[in-house]
């Protein structure tokens, strides 16, 4: 889409597959004044660019109502907040009226088998026990074998038409959307799952009522009355089960938005006549004055008037180490401030904020990804209309050649290639392997969000991999410990330097702290501590005066630091952060801090590279710490000192060269990439933002969680298309038999109960297909 045209984003309602997504976008695309148009099934809106002097909304708006689809207007001065909030009621309350729809089903399922199993022992003749049945009860239940005989005497009659209400009741509760959207569809000549359940369970329920209603047309004429009631109640079960797994989803794909709007403090401390009061953040204007202590977030973007302190930017930057601000240096909205109190003006509010930048790019980048379209559905664009043709020609040529009955055998055989037909395989075959490889991934500690998500892993050219926290460890720890005092250890500067440090917030001091009680160093109390921000602290430690920071700080104290100085630029070309350690005067030595590469993220690389997958380091940290980073875990490309736009205009670049990308991160400044790219992947370790913008989650702290879900991916892929060819084996080779196809040369006919055994077979083959993924193990490492 061209960015010079305006453009406008509207819900669109009734979307349920990929099938629909595609069609509301071909109607809005062949729009006359329309330069491109996105439809997203998980957002369930549309987002065109169009030509106000050849199109109008309005028209947009009718484009899509055409295909049988709801539109509506957006509302005047809608925010990208007002518009999660609707967002994330529907989508709340699609997933609730699902799940209890699906739950009831289920139950009522069980309960029609139940009731349909005397049933399966009467034939024309009357009330026969089937042994196959007897065993198929008793195996559920031993106790239910006293049952048997008592079961097989009840009235078949009764029986008929108690399952008659309860399928009356779920089609017209649980599974009148799947006919009122099928009906749809069809007037609209087109076809999707929904027509498939509508045509299947409508025809078995039409079959069976006229079996309940009038068993003399089928005994007078030598046949069984049989009902079908279970079928179709089962069938609106399976769907329904499907639906709620894909409304979760959605669910979870937005919470991250709404997650990031909900960082921005909803009050700020702004200075009235030189004292603090707090107001509404929506109160604030440009050029208010607002105090900042330690802890707090910051309220809105800024810069300094007064004061100094360390501020955690890592929801932007993605860094661990804060960043040192003092008068003139600027802040953004929702960043942490760690150590001092500050007063900043106001420079950016409300939409023109950084938080709110980022809020419209993850909005932009979740509509603009197209998912692929299910395999399913597209086949069913061609199979539905195809078997519906070929089940009225079946009746049409047997009403008029049938020797006997022709209007019964007519709808006999037209209802078993309908049977025959039922989605029910091809319903099951995706989804039962996204199930199963999804209870898989979760055992290997790698939670996948469905199956667009696997479809998607799989077919992965490149791997944009974020650098803290992801190839990294993310947090800062000592790597060196050089020494510069005859008579000095390393456990002696460490030891000096942590008695100071103790009384430090910063996350340097921290880590300095940690090592030197994890290597038994000396931590002794100090006193007259004093912190400089971006400089360096003090203190008395016994009758030492201890000075710790950077050269130009103890050039302040009169300490030269040129000893050390080649070995610490040797460090600092490495991507560590170092500071020195002087005592009365004297440099002892220095301490070199940094982010260590996790011990697992070489052997990821090589796997991935093995996968046939490029990975790119893409991070906002200095480029000579990124490439020491990069050398020391085998990556060679390297993107560096990009801030979350640089990322998004990564993926989308490579996206448009036509390579399909991944992007692996945990901070909040890689969501809107996390978002943008075909395949978002979070670590579990990082921030809830970051994993809810993403479509796999890797639990633990190892990127070989990412090759293995990678390599699941395309195994279930493969399982996937397995399932698919057999669901259609089954159609191919059972619609002809079923529409009489064997009778003119051996006088075989399917009959509707064979069709149902064929069908179930079908399901069966394809559910155990589907449990070979769980024995999938990754490759030799």
């Amino acid at each position: 889409m061209t960015a010079t045209k305006p453009s406008v984003t509207f819900p669109v309602a009734g979307m349920t597959c990929a099938a629909c997504q595609a069609r509301v976008q071909r109607a809005l695309e062949h729009t006359p004044g329309v330069a491109g148009a996105s439809v997203n099934l998980m957002l369930n809106n549309a987002t065109v660019e169009y030509d106000p002097a050849a199109t109008s909304v309005d028209r947009l708006i009718e484009a899509v109502r055409a295909t049988g689809y709801d539109a509506e207007l957006p509302r005047a001065g809608e925010t990208a907040v007002s518009a999660q909030i609707d967002l994330d009621v529907e989508q709340a309350r699609e997933y609730h009226s699902y799940r209890r729809k699906a739950i009831w089903s289920v139950a009522l399922g069980a309960v029609a088998m139940l009731l349909s199993m005397p049933l399966m022992g009467h034939d024309a003749h009357g009330p026969t026990v089937d042994p196959l049945m007897r065993w198929v009860m008793v195996r559920l239940n031993p106790a239910l074998e006293p049952l048997v005989p008592w079961a097989y005497r009840l009235d078949p009659t009764i029986l008929r038409w108690t399952l008659l209400a309860l399928t009356l009741f779920v089609m017209a509760w649980a599974g009148r959307h799947f006919y009122t959207r099928a009906w749809a569809a069809l007037r609209h000549r087109s076809a999707d799952m929904n027509v498939l359940v509508a045509v299947g369970t409508g025809a078995a329920f039409i079959y069976s009522v006229v079996a309940t209603v009038a068993p003399e047309l089928f005994t007078n004429r030598g046949l069984a009355p049989d009902v079908y009631f279970e079928a179709v109640v089962l069938i609106i079960a399976l769907v329904l089960v499907g639906n709620t797994l894909e409304a979760r989803a959605k669910r979870a794909t937005t919470v991250a938005l709404k997650q990031l709007i909900d960082l921005s403090p909803k009050m700020a401390a702004v200075l009235r006549k030189g004292m603090p009061v707090l107001t509404p953040i929506e109160q604030v204007v440009l050029g208010d004055r607002i105090l900042v202590k330690p802890g707090e977030r910051i309220p809105v973007d800024g810069q300094l008037v007064e004061g100094a302190s360390a501020v955690d930017e890592s929801m932007v930057t993605g860094e661990a180490m804060p960043v040192s601000k003092d008068a003139g240096g600027r802040v953004i909205g929702g960043t942490m401030n760690r150590t001092g109190s500050f007063t900043l003006r106001a420079t950016a509010i409300g939409a023109d904020s950084v938080l709110a930048r980022m809020v419209g790019m993850m909005r932009e980048a979740q509509s603009s990804r197209a998912p692929v379209q299910r395999v399913a559905d597209r086949i069913s664009a061609v199979f539905v209309p195809t078997v519906i043709l070929i089940a009225g020609l079946t009746f049409i040529v047997w009403y008029l050649a049938a020797p006997a009955a022709p209007l019964i055998r007519a709808f006999a055989a037209s209802l078993a290639v309908l049977i025959i037909a039922c989605p029910c395989a091809m319903g099951l075959a995706v989804p039962t392997a996204v199930m199963v490889a999804t209870g898989r991934a979760a055992e290997l500690g790698v939670l996948i969000k469905g199956g667009e998500a696997l479809e998607r892993a799989g077919a992965l050219t490149v791997l944009l991999l974020d650098k803290t926290g992801t190839i990294t460890e993310g947090k800062p720890s000592v790597t060196d410990v050089v020494v510069a005092a005859d008579g000095m250890t390393e456990a002696a500067v460490l030891g000096l330097a942590a008695s100071v440090e103790q009384q430090s917030e910063h996350p340097l001091a921290e880590s300095v702290v940690a090592s030197a009680r994890a290597l038994g160093a000396p931590v002794e109390p100090v006193g007259h501590f004093r912190a400089v921000p971006g400089q360096g602290v003090t203190g008395s430690v016994g009758d030492r005066l201890v000075v710790i920071g950077t050269d130009r700080f103890l050039d302040e104290y009169g300490v030269s630091t040129e000893a050390l100085a080649e070995r610490i630029a040797r460090l600092e070309s490495d991507g560590k952060t170092t500071m020195y350690v002087a005592a009365n005067g004297v440099l002892l030595g220095a301490i070199a801090v940094a982010d260590r590469p996790r011990a697992t993220t070489a052997l990821a690389v090589q796997r991935l590279e093995q996968l046939g997958i490029e990975v790119v380091m893409v991070t906002g940290d200095r480029r000579a710490t990124a490439e020491a980073v990069a050398r020391a875990v085998g990556i060679a490309k390297v993107v560096a000192e990009v801030l979350p736009e640089g990322k998004v205009r990564e993926v989308a670049a490579r996206q448009t060269a036509g390579q399909v990308v991944g992007m692996v991160g945990d901070g909040i400044n890689d969501a809107p990439a996390l978002a943008r790219a075909d395949v978002g992947i979070a670590m579990g370790s990082g921030t809830d933002i970051a994993i809810n913008a993403g479509q796999i989650t890797v639990m633990r702290p190892d990127l070989t969680g990412v090759a293995d879900a990678i390599a699941l991916s395309r195994r279930t892929m493969q399982i996937m298309h397995q399932n698919l060819f057999w669901a259609l084996v089954y159609n191919v080779i059972g619609i002809p038999i079923a529409a009489g196809a064997l009778y003119p040369a051996l006088g075989l006919m399917l009959s509707p109960v064979l069709a149902s055994a064929a069908m179930a077979l079908s399901s069966v083959s394809v559910v155990t297909n589907s449990l070979r993924l769980r024995r999938w193990r990754a490759p030799l490492k």
